[in-house]
C-alpha cells in the first residue's frame, strides 16, 4: 500500500487498483487544512453519470471552499477496499464511497475507523454513526419521466433496462412504469412498458455499468424491435450504445438520461435525449463538504427529493415546442402532487 499525503501522491493503492490523485489547495477560503476524498466503483469518473456528479462536487469544494481532494478510481470491485484504505491512510476529513456496490466495504472501513467520517452515497449504514448515506427518492423525478415518455411517444410502447438489479437501479425504473401507467389511465391509451415489471420484479439488465457496451446496445435494439421509440438506461453512460441503436433502427426514437442533464453535459447525444431524470449529487456532495468544513458533519441521512431540489427533469431544450403546454402543465400538476403527497409514484 503506498503512501498518500495531503499534498503529494507516491504511488498507487495496489498494483491493480486505479492510480490515486491528490489537488493542491485552490483559492477559496476557509478550506485549506480540509482533505476532502472519494472512491468510484468500476464505472469511472467519467461515467457521465453517478461517479461523475460526486467528482464534480469535490471540484467544486476545491475551487469554492479551498478544500483539497483526493480520489481513487477503481477498475474492479476487487478495488473498493484498498482504495478506502488508501483514503483513510491519507487521513482524510471525509470519504465518500460513489455507488451502491461499495456499501459492504465503506460500510466496514466506518466500522473499523470510528473516528473518521464517510459518505456513502446509494448506500446505507449498518449502524455506523459516523456514515452517512446519501439516496434519492427517483421514483419521483423517473414518475415524471414515465409520464412524458408515454406522452410523447407515437408507438405507445416505452423502454427501460438496467446496469444491475439493485434498488439504486430499480427505483428510476419503478417510477417509470407507473408514470408509464399514469398517463394510460388517464387518457385511456395502451401504453406498453417494456424491460421491467415491478410486480414481477423482473426485466432488462446489462449486469454491470461498463459504459456504452455491446450487451446495453443490444439490448436497446431489442426493445426498438419490440415497438419503443422512448427509452429510459438507467446504468451510467449507455446514451453512446442507445443512440446508435436508434440510429442503425432508422426510428424517430429518443432518450432519457439519467443522474446529470445528460443533453448539457453530454451534447454529442443532446438530439437524441428528451429530459433526464437527475439525482442532483454534485450539489449534495458539496454541502456536505462545506458543512464538515464547518465541523457539522453528522450520520444523517440525506434524501433528495422534488421538494429540496435533489432531483428534478430536465429542461426539454430542442424538444420544448414538440410537448404539448397541456402536458407540460399536467407535469407540473403532478410534480406538485408528488410533493404534496397526494400522488405516490411507486403505485
Amino acid at each position: 500500500m503506498a503512501t498518500l499525503t495531503r499534498r503529494a501522491l507516491t504511488g498507487f493503492a495496489t498494483a491493480g487498483a486505479a492510480a490515486l490523485v491528490l489537488a493542491g489547495c485552490a483559492g477559496g477560503a476557509g478550506g485549506g487544512d480540509y482533505l476532502a476524498c472519494a472512491v468510484s466503483d468500476e464505472g469511472s469518473w467519467n461515467d457521465k453519470s453517478f461517479n461523475e456528479a460526486v467528482y464534480d462536487g469535490l471540484q467544486l469544494a476545491e475551487s469554492e471552499l479551498g478544500v483539497e481532494i483526493a480520489e481513487a478510481e477503481s477498475n474492479t470491485p476487487e478495488d473498493f477496499g484498498p482504495n478506502l484504505q488508501a483514503m483513510v491512510d491519507a487521513n482524510c476529513d471525509v470519504i465518500f464511497g460513489v455507488g451502491f456496490n461499495l456499501i459492504e466495504d465503506i460500510n466496514a472501513a466506518a466500522a473499523a475507523n470510528p473516528e473518521m467520517n464517510f459518505v456513502t452515497v446509494d448506500g446505507y449504514s449498518e449502524g455506523n454513526a459516523n456514515l452517512k448515506p446519501v439516496n434519492y427518492a427517483m421514483a419521483e423525478s423517473s414518475y415524471l419521466a414515465g409520464y412524458l415518455a408515454a406522452a410523447y411517444s407515437t408507438t405507445k410502447v416505452v423502454g427501460t433496462y438496467g446496469g444491475m438489479q439493485i434498488p439504486a437501479v430499480t427505483d428510476f425504473m419503478d417510477g417509470y412504469y407507473y408514470g408509464a401507467m399514469a398517463y394510460a389511465n388517464e387518457t385511456g391509451e395502451d401504453v406498453t412498458v417494456v424491460g421491467w415489471d415491478p410486480m414481477s420484479e423482473t426485466g432488462d439488465f446489462i449486469g454491470d455499468f461498463i459504459p456504452n457496451s455491446a450487451t446495453s446496445k443490444s439490448i436497446a435494439a431489442s426493445q426498438i424491435e419490440a415497438g419503443a421509440d422512448v427509452i429510459f438506461p438507467v446504468g451510467g453512460d449507455q446514451f453512446g450504445a442507445g443512440s446508435e441503436a436508434i440510429t442503425e433502427a432508422g426510428i424517430d426514437g429518443v432518450m432519457i438520461g439519467v443522474d446529470k442533464d445528460i443533453a448539457l453535459t453530454s451534447p454529442e447525444y443532446a438530439e437524441f435525449v428528451l429530459t433526464s431524470a437527475e439525482k442532483r449529487m454534485t450539489q449534495a456532495t458539496f454541502d456536505i463538504i462545506e458543512d464538515g468544513v464547518g465541523g457539522e458533519f453528522n450520520g444523517d441521512i440525506y434524501v433528495g427529493t422534488l421538494a429540496n431540489g435533489g432531483t428534478d427533469l430536465s429542461p426539454l431544450y430542442d424538444f420544448d415546442s414538440e410537448v404539448s403546454q397541456e402536458v407540460k402543465d399536467r407535469l407540473a400538476e403532478i410534480k406538485q402532487g408528488i410533493i404534496d403527497g397526494e400522488i405516490d409514484p411507486l403505485s
